[in-house]
């Protein structure tokens, strides 16, 4: 499996009889694996996550098909295929030695693995915008509101906490917009919808706490070995650009987080990216760009990243051109698109006067591979026809008890599979919106006590300093003193004298008082 120089793959030449390597010192020059589908890509997979890990190297890989899941159990001398591998073992001069490796699983979804999470805020605008398939217009009113809640104090950890933003950011975004720019309900909206189509399709558990910590998967066991991290993508599958997106959110975190290495005698870490093709199909120009920095630059800090897909003309010429290390297995060609793109694959290569590797490519059987490895100095080896050597641990997929067993043992389990739901943007604006609801109705209750004080004011100078009982007898009095003088000058006039007047208004005066 490995030798002083580096990682043993197969057999080429004559006979199969030359030990085709790795250099482990060019282990992060990083490398592509291709072919037609049946053609032994998982397998060659496989050989490389052993060979990284007993050198002492940690390795992550998306297992697609659920077969790699084998990693952690040891090959048997009663599976079907020993005769076979153990025949080829003597063609190319390997000695098969059966043994399981140090697997942890993972899963996005939390069911064949321990759940595996980032936050929004880690995850950044870019790539959320990729995921969600935003307009540039979009993008930008995304970028405005990581900008505010930065600038707020409010994190975003889930998605939850993106919406409550989003939904604070429209509501002021005529505030916003003299600050940021124009920021329309419309574009707040479509941003909406994209999130609810993400949480349809259990993107909800990308995001929260506890996020993932890359060095727990760059772990060494006692023994020396490499963690092999698997994860469980058969479901993944179905929502391609959340595995696309996820994985090279992890790419970059590595590149960002690692510090700089130049060139170890080993990798520090090997990131094998398959289905890569998911990765760039109507992928921006400025994530492209972004991938092929990664590839560029994250060697420096001792990572190396390896390309599975089936044909080499799904990877960007940029991309591809990075890729030192090459194990390219058969191509089917049917129509003149594939023989376009079989010629440009096999000029990639340095030739090998004894063979054509057009020819060779298209030739090659099940666990047979066209490679070339970059020898010293980091020049490409010349194209050789080579014989893939058999896997140590199972080929195919290990029970569902057989995994559950492995996760329970697992050192992770207690750390990553409970959520914590800590106070983040949504607690803090639902905490901010509570307090201006009672703020609000405390100013409404104030004006409506002051209202009532002006009503019963107004009510005491309309009425002050009157005796309503007085009022009837006054009124009453005044009558009566003119209803009995009246009288009187008229009974006056009839008698003639003064004396009547008065002593008829007397009397009057008397019968009426005492009504």
């Amino acid at each position: 499996m490995l030798t002083e120089a580096g990682i043993f793959v197969g057999g080429g030449g004559e006979g199969y009889s030359v030990p085709q390597e790795l250099l482990l010192k060019y282990g992060n020059r990083h490398g592509l694996i291709a072919g037609a589908t049946g053609t032994g890509k998982t397998v060659t997979l496989q050989i490389l996550a052993e060979a990284f890990s007993s050198a002492g190297v940690p390795v992550f890989l998306a297992d697609v098909k659920g077969d790699l899941s084998g990693l952690a159990k040891a090959g048997s001398e009663t599976h079907k295929l020993h005769d076979a591998f153990t025949k080829r073992a003597g063609t190319i001069g390997f000695t098969l030695d059966y043994q399981a490796f140090p697997v942890t699983f993972w899963d996005l979804y939390g069911e064949q693995g321990h759940p595996i999470r980032t936050t929004v805020t880690e995850m950044g605008p870019l790539l959320l915008s990729r995921l969600l398939e935003l307009t540039d217009v979009q993008e930008g009113v995304l970028n405005i509101a990581f900008r505010i809640a930065d600038e707020e104090g409010l994190p975003l950890l889930d998605l939850k906490d993106l919406q409550s933003m989003l939904i604070w950011v429209g509501q002021n975004a005529d505030e916003i917009g003299l600050r940021y720019g124009n920021v329309s309900a419309a574009s707040v909206g479509a941003i909406q919808r994209q999130l609810l189509v993400l949480e349809n399709q259990g993107g909800t558990r990308l995001f929260g706490e506890p996020a993932l910590e890359l060095a727990d998967m760059m772990g060494v066991t006692s023994e020396g070995r490499g963690r092999v991290n698997i994860l469980a993508a058969d479901k993944l599958m179905s929502s391609p650009r959340l595995y696309a997106t996820f994985l090279l959110w992890l790419l970059s975190e590595l590149f960002e987080e690692l510090p700089e290495v130049g060139n170890p005698d080993k990798p520090k870490f090997v990131f094998f990216f398959d289905e890569a093709h998911l990765l760039f199909d109507d992928a921006p120009k400025v994530l492209v760009d972004k991938v092929e920095q990664v590839a560029r630059l994250i060697r420096s800090k001792g990572v190396g990243v390896f390309f599975i897909t089936q044909n080499p003309a799904d990877v960007p010429d940029d991309v591809l051109g990075q890729l030192g290390n090459r194990v390219q297995h058969a191509l089917r060609v049917f129509t003149p698109r594939d023989r376009k793109d079989l010629r440009a694959a096999a000029e990639t290569y340095r030739p090998n006067p004894r063979f054509s590797t057009e020819e060779a490519i298209t030739q090659v059987g099940t666990g047979e591979a066209v490679t070339s490895f970059l020898e010293e100095k980091g020049v490409p080896s010349m194209v050789e026809r080579t014989l893939v050597r058999p896997p140590n641990s199972q080929l195919g997929p290990i029970t569902s008890q057989e995994r559950a067993q492995i996760m329970a043992l697992s050192p992770f389990g207690t750390k990553y599979d409970k959520t914590v739901d800590r106070d983040s943007a949504f607690e803090k604006l639902q905490a901010r919106a509570e307090a201006a609801a009672r703020e609000a109705a405390a100013a409404e209750a104030e004006k409506e006590r002051l209202k009532g004080e002006e009503r019963e004011f107004r009510a005491a100078r309309r009425y002050s300093g009157r005796d309503d009982d007085a009022k009837p007898s006054r009124r009453r009095s005044s009558r009566s003193d003119s209803i009995a003088t009246a009288f009187g000058k008229s009974l006056a006039r009839s008698l003639g004298t003064k004396t009547g007047q008065t002593i008829v208004r007397g009397i009057l005066g008397g019968l009426f008082k005492s009504r």
